[in-house]
Protein backbone atom coordinates (compact mmCIF):
# COMPACT_ATOMS: atom_id res chain seq x y z
CA UNK A 1 0.00 0.00 0.00
CA UNK A 2 2.85 2.39 0.88
CA UNK A 3 4.48 1.66 -2.49
CA UNK A 4 1.29 2.52 -4.37
CA UNK A 5 0.86 5.74 -2.35
CA UNK A 6 4.44 6.87 -3.07
CA UNK A 7 3.97 6.05 -6.77
CA UNK A 8 0.73 8.04 -6.99
CA UNK A 9 2.22 11.00 -5.12
CA UNK A 10 5.30 10.98 -7.36
CA UNK A 11 3.18 10.99 -10.51
CA UNK A 12 0.92 13.69 -9.07
CA UNK A 13 3.79 16.06 -8.19
CA UNK A 14 5.55 15.30 -11.47
CA UNK A 15 2.62 16.69 -13.44
CA UNK A 16 2.12 19.55 -10.98
CA UNK A 17 5.75 20.66 -11.39
CA UNK A 18 5.56 20.31 -15.20
CA UNK A 19 2.45 22.52 -15.17
CA UNK A 20 4.08 25.02 -12.78
CA UNK A 21 7.15 25.51 -14.97
CA UNK A 22 5.04 25.83 -18.10
CA UNK A 23 2.96 28.43 -16.27
CA UNK A 24 5.98 30.43 -15.04
CA UNK A 25 7.35 30.81 -18.59
CA UNK A 26 10.05 29.40 -20.83
CA UNK A 27 13.67 29.71 -19.82
CA UNK A 28 16.66 27.42 -20.17
CA UNK A 29 17.81 25.73 -16.97
CA UNK A 30 21.25 27.30 -17.36
CA UNK A 31 19.66 30.74 -17.65
CA UNK A 32 17.76 30.66 -14.36
CA UNK A 33 18.02 33.81 -12.28
CA UNK A 34 18.60 33.76 -8.51
CA UNK A 35 14.86 34.13 -7.86
CA UNK A 36 13.99 31.35 -10.32
CA UNK A 37 16.58 29.06 -8.74
CA UNK A 38 15.27 29.68 -5.21
CA UNK A 39 11.68 29.00 -6.29
CA UNK A 40 12.80 25.82 -8.07
CA UNK A 41 14.62 24.49 -5.00
CA UNK A 42 11.73 25.26 -2.65
CA UNK A 43 9.15 23.60 -4.94
CA UNK A 44 11.34 20.50 -5.22
CA UNK A 45 11.77 20.36 -1.42
CA UNK A 46 8.03 20.75 -0.78
CA UNK A 47 7.22 17.96 -3.25
CA UNK A 48 9.89 15.64 -1.79
CA UNK A 49 8.71 16.24 1.79
CA UNK A 50 5.13 15.35 0.91
CA UNK A 51 6.14 12.19 -0.97
CA UNK A 52 8.30 10.99 1.97
CA UNK A 53 5.60 11.61 4.60
CA UNK A 54 2.92 8.99 3.98
CA UNK A 55 0.24 10.52 6.21
CA UNK A 56 0.69 14.13 5.07
CA UNK A 57 -2.12 15.92 3.28
CA UNK A 58 -1.12 16.23 -0.35
CA UNK A 59 -3.13 19.39 -0.87
CA UNK A 60 -1.38 21.21 2.00
CA UNK A 61 1.80 21.13 -0.10
CA UNK A 62 -0.02 22.69 -3.04
CA UNK A 63 -0.73 25.90 -1.11
CA UNK A 64 2.93 26.96 -0.55
CA UNK A 65 3.77 25.88 -4.11
CA UNK A 66 0.94 28.06 -5.45
CA UNK A 67 2.15 30.99 -3.29
CA UNK A 68 5.73 30.60 -4.59
CA UNK A 69 4.55 30.50 -8.21
CA UNK A 70 2.37 33.59 -7.75
CA UNK A 71 5.23 35.48 -6.06
CA UNK A 72 7.62 34.54 -8.87
CA UNK A 73 5.16 35.72 -11.53
CA UNK A 74 4.48 38.93 -9.57
CA UNK A 75 8.19 39.71 -9.25
CA UNK A 76 8.69 38.97 -12.96
CA UNK A 77 5.86 41.35 -13.94
CA UNK A 78 7.00 44.13 -11.62
CA UNK A 79 10.67 43.80 -12.62
CA UNK A 80 9.71 44.31 -16.28
CA UNK A 81 8.56 47.82 -15.35
CA UNK A 82 11.18 48.63 -12.73
CA UNK A 83 14.80 48.09 -13.74
CA UNK A 84 16.18 48.87 -10.26
CA UNK A 85 14.08 46.12 -8.70
CA UNK A 86 15.17 43.70 -11.43
CA UNK A 87 18.82 44.54 -10.80
CA UNK A 88 18.31 44.08 -7.04
CA UNK A 89 16.67 40.67 -7.42
CA UNK A 90 18.67 39.26 -10.32
CA UNK A 91 21.86 41.35 -10.36
CA UNK A 92 23.49 42.93 -13.40
CA UNK A 93 25.80 41.57 -16.10
CA UNK A 94 29.47 42.31 -15.38
CA UNK A 95 32.06 43.18 -18.01
CA UNK A 96 35.04 40.98 -17.17
CA UNK A 97 37.08 41.72 -20.31
CA UNK A 98 36.71 45.14 -21.92
CA UNK A 99 38.40 45.70 -25.29
CA UNK A 100 40.90 42.97 -24.57
CA UNK A 101 41.73 44.18 -21.05
CA UNK A 102 40.81 42.12 -17.98
CA UNK A 103 38.75 44.05 -15.41
CA UNK A 104 40.27 42.69 -12.19
CA UNK A 105 38.30 45.16 -10.05
CA UNK A 106 34.99 43.75 -11.33
CA UNK A 107 36.27 40.18 -10.94
CA UNK A 108 37.08 40.89 -7.28
CA UNK A 109 33.63 42.42 -6.79
CA UNK A 110 31.94 39.32 -8.23
CA UNK A 111 34.34 36.91 -6.43
CA UNK A 112 35.24 35.57 -9.85
CA UNK A 113 38.87 34.46 -10.09
CA UNK A 114 41.21 33.98 -13.03
CA UNK A 115 40.80 30.20 -12.93
CA UNK A 116 37.03 30.63 -13.35
CA UNK A 117 37.61 32.89 -16.35
CA UNK A 118 40.10 30.56 -18.04
CA UNK A 119 37.91 27.51 -17.37
CA UNK A 120 34.90 29.10 -19.05
CA UNK A 121 37.02 30.30 -21.95
CA UNK A 122 38.35 26.78 -22.51
CA UNK A 123 34.77 25.48 -22.44
CA UNK A 124 34.12 27.78 -25.42
CA UNK A 125 37.22 26.58 -27.29
CA UNK A 126 39.07 29.86 -26.65
CA UNK A 127 42.78 29.12 -26.37
CA UNK A 128 44.05 32.41 -24.95
CA UNK A 129 42.89 35.62 -23.30
CA UNK A 130 44.56 37.49 -26.17
CA UNK A 131 41.78 36.27 -28.50
CA UNK A 132 39.05 37.86 -26.35
CA UNK A 133 37.65 41.29 -27.17
CA UNK A 134 34.77 41.32 -24.66
CA UNK A 135 33.70 38.84 -21.98
CA UNK A 136 30.53 39.48 -20.00
CA UNK A 137 29.49 37.52 -16.91
CA UNK A 138 25.71 37.20 -17.16
CA UNK A 139 23.37 37.14 -14.16
CA UNK A 140 22.98 33.37 -14.64
CA UNK A 141 26.74 32.88 -14.17
CA UNK A 142 27.26 32.12 -17.86
CA UNK A 143 30.16 33.87 -19.60
CA UNK A 144 29.38 35.50 -22.95
CA UNK A 145 32.53 35.80 -25.05
CA UNK A 146 33.19 37.98 -28.09
CA UNK A 147 36.42 37.35 -29.97
CA UNK A 148 38.61 39.87 -31.71
CA UNK A 149 38.28 40.10 -35.47
CA UNK A 150 41.59 39.69 -37.30
CA UNK A 151 43.46 40.44 -34.10
CA UNK A 152 41.83 43.84 -33.63
CA UNK A 153 39.32 45.04 -31.08
CA UNK A 154 36.03 45.83 -32.75
CA UNK A 155 33.11 47.96 -31.54
CA UNK A 156 30.69 46.20 -29.22
CA UNK A 157 27.21 47.61 -28.49
CA UNK A 158 26.99 48.73 -24.85
CA UNK A 159 23.53 49.34 -23.41
CA UNK A 160 23.19 52.85 -21.97
CA UNK A 161 19.40 52.79 -21.49
CA UNK A 162 17.20 49.79 -20.67
CA UNK A 163 13.44 50.25 -20.30
CA UNK A 164 13.88 53.98 -19.71
CA UNK A 165 16.54 53.41 -17.03
CA UNK A 166 19.99 54.97 -17.55
CA UNK A 167 22.84 52.48 -17.08
CA UNK A 168 25.34 54.61 -15.20
CA UNK A 169 27.99 51.87 -15.04
CA UNK A 170 28.01 51.72 -18.85
CA UNK A 171 28.39 55.50 -19.07
CA UNK A 172 31.49 55.23 -16.89
CA UNK A 173 32.93 52.58 -19.22
CA UNK A 174 32.54 54.81 -22.28
CA UNK A 175 33.69 57.91 -20.35
CA UNK A 176 30.43 59.77 -20.84
CA UNK A 177 28.18 61.61 -18.39
CA UNK A 178 24.47 61.48 -17.70
CA UNK A 179 24.24 65.07 -18.95
CA UNK A 180 25.80 64.06 -22.28
CA UNK A 181 23.22 61.30 -22.69
CA UNK A 182 20.28 63.62 -21.93
CA UNK A 183 21.68 66.14 -24.42
CA UNK A 184 22.00 63.46 -27.13
CA UNK A 185 18.39 62.40 -26.55
CA UNK A 186 17.29 66.03 -26.79
CA UNK A 187 19.12 66.46 -30.11
CA UNK A 188 17.34 63.39 -31.45
CA UNK A 189 13.99 64.65 -30.16
CA UNK A 190 13.42 61.65 -27.89
CA UNK A 191 12.43 61.69 -24.21
CA UNK A 192 14.04 59.29 -21.74
CA UNK A 193 10.64 57.73 -20.90
CA UNK A 194 10.11 56.78 -24.56
CA UNK A 195 13.43 54.92 -24.88
CA UNK A 196 13.04 51.15 -24.77
CA UNK A 197 16.69 50.39 -25.55
CA UNK A 198 19.65 52.58 -26.41
CA UNK A 199 23.20 51.41 -27.02
CA UNK A 200 26.55 53.02 -27.76
CA UNK A 201 28.78 51.62 -30.48
CA UNK A 202 31.60 53.03 -32.55
CA UNK A 203 31.16 56.51 -30.97
CA UNK A 204 27.48 56.63 -31.93
CA UNK A 205 24.23 56.39 -29.98
CA UNK A 206 21.52 54.09 -31.36
CA UNK A 207 17.97 54.28 -30.02
CA UNK A 208 14.95 51.97 -30.12
CA UNK A 209 11.81 53.76 -28.92
CA UNK A 210 9.04 52.10 -26.91
CA UNK A 211 6.53 53.40 -29.45
CA UNK A 212 8.36 51.47 -32.18
CA UNK A 213 7.98 48.14 -30.38
CA UNK A 214 5.10 45.75 -30.96
CA UNK A 215 2.72 45.94 -28.01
Amino acid sequence: MDFVLVLLKTLFFYWIIVFVYRFMGKREVGELSIVDLIVSILIAELAAMNIEQFESNIFLSLLPIAILVLLQILFARVSLKHGKLRNFLEGEPSVIVNRGKVNFKEMLKQRYNLDDLLTQLRARQVKSLEEVDYAILETSGKLSVFLKQQGKSGPYPLAVILDGEIQEDTLKQIHRSKGWLIEMLSLKGVSLEDVFYAFYRDYQLFIIKTSDCIS
